[in-house]
């Protein structure tokens, strides 16, 4: 291993040359068209187009091994290495591309120096445009002259490969990781069902346990009620399909209408306890309106459930909705395909639930919102153990480029 204070400065011009494998389209041919990820994550398969459906007139062949970055997004490092998936693949004008000199410089050793935030410091600095963070663009000339520290060819390829053994444990730590938060919910979801099935009351339509005051089920407002021109920064809220999740009511993103917009809609409120329902997207997501969110409007994709709760408790409506075979068997039978788009009232109305008694209900819901409070806690964990493992590749590249690992 060689002292980082021993490797000497090159200009990239040194070490990479420009290449141009310049393409006139034939609008009979298909072409793989690339782009490049920002933070480092390297080139991808875009899209498959024909020439005639392109607009372009030109474009450039890459090949296995070349360095490649995007002009547009280098700020945000755009910046990658050609592998033998991507191999003879198309780009733009908008993407130079480099090959290295043999002997001199591992392309992946450049790949990682351009994830340093030190490097893409110096590459902001240096992008010019009229619309600063969108339209900056990083030219050849300025690429060409970055200077970076460079050891000898074996010193590149070993930094490489340690580096990349360190960002292998920590994927295998975060996998681990994630895997457990997985089959803690897959435990959970077993015990739900377990615990519904061994109801023995009979199956009876949710239409039954509805508070016909607040008018039961109600679908939300059509586009001609509400538009998208009817959205303001602030005022009451409006809740969205994406706001509606099992683990409850997500208020990270919130749209909103005035409040004279709002007194229109007054038939859309929502109430404490009232269930929300997804029009479409993942079969049965549904959750329970919080006190907080009394009084909230909701959109034309949610369908919202004003249970009677003097004799049935909402939660054990979501747990049967998310858990009961019953109500998947139901919804299965009613609409086709993996995400189930299209639920209407109708559908809503006839879930078969088995209901018993009201403090039956409330063990249930009881036992069940203990164990989604352990998932929520190894959910919880799981992040932030996440957050500390990306922590941990600055650190790495870092320690990499002094010359330390």
């Amino acid at each position: 291993m060689t002292e980082r204070s021993a490797w000497p400065s090159v200009r990239l011009g040194e070490v990479l040359t420009s290449v141009s494998r310049e393409e006139v389209v034939d609008a009979a041919k298909e072409y793989r068209l690339l782009g490049v990820r920002l933070d480092g994550r390297g080139p991808f398969l875009r899209e498959l187009v024909t020439g005639a459906n392109t607009a372009a007139k030109k474009l450039f062949r890459v090949a296995k091994g070349d360095f490649i970055y995007s002009r547009l997004f280098a700020w945000r490092g755009a910046f990658g290495v050609i592998g033998e998936e991507l191999d003879d693949s198309c780009v733009s004008g908008e993407f130079p591309t480099f090959v290295p000199a043999p002997n001199r410089v591992d392309v992946e050793f450049l790949r990682y120096w351009f994830r340093l935030p030190a490097t893409l410091e110096r590459v902001t600095a240096d992008c010019s445009g009229s619309t600063p963070l969108t339209r900056n663009r990083f030219k050849e000339p300025y690429f060409l002259a970055l200077e970076i520290p460079l050891p000898p060819l074996a010193e590149q390829q070993r930094i490489v490969a340690r580096i990349e053994a360190l960002a292998a444990l920590i994927d295998e730590a975060r996998a681990l990781r994630q895997q457990a938060v997985e089959e803690r919910r897959a435990l959970l979801h077993a015990a739900a069902r377990d615990r519904l099935a061994a109801i023995r009351t009979s199956l009876s339509p949710l239409g039954e346990w509805l508070d016909r005051q607040r008018g039961g089920i109600q679908t939300g407002p059509f586009g001609a009620q509400l538009g998208s021109a009817d959205f303001t920064d602030s005022g009451r809220p409006v809740l969205t399909i994406g706001n509606v999740q099992f683990g409850g009511l997500s208020t990270s993103e919130l749209k909103y209408v005035s409040e004279q917009k709002g007194h229109t809609l007054e038939r859309y409120r929502v109430e404490e306890g009232d269930i929300l329902f997804a029009r479409m997207g993942t079969v049965g997501r549904c959750c329970v309106v919080p006190g907080h969110a009394s009084g909230w409007l909701i959109n034309y994709h949610i369908i919202r459930v004003a249970l009677d709760q003097s004799r049935v408790e909402p939660r054990f409506i979501h747990w049967a909705i998310r858990a009961s075979r019953d109500i998947d068997e139901y919804l299965i039978s009613r609409i086709r395909g993996a995400t189930r788009q299209g639920v209407n009232s109708g559908i809503v109305r006839g879930l078969p639930c088995r209901v018993p008694p009201l403090d039956h209900q409330r063990t249930i819901v009881a036992e069940l919102d203990a164990l989604q409070a352990q998932v929520d806690a190894l959910t919880h964990l799981q992040s932030e153990t996440a957050a500390e493992l990306d922590a941990l590749l600055p650190s790495i590249f870092d320690r990499a480029f002094k010359g330390e690992l």
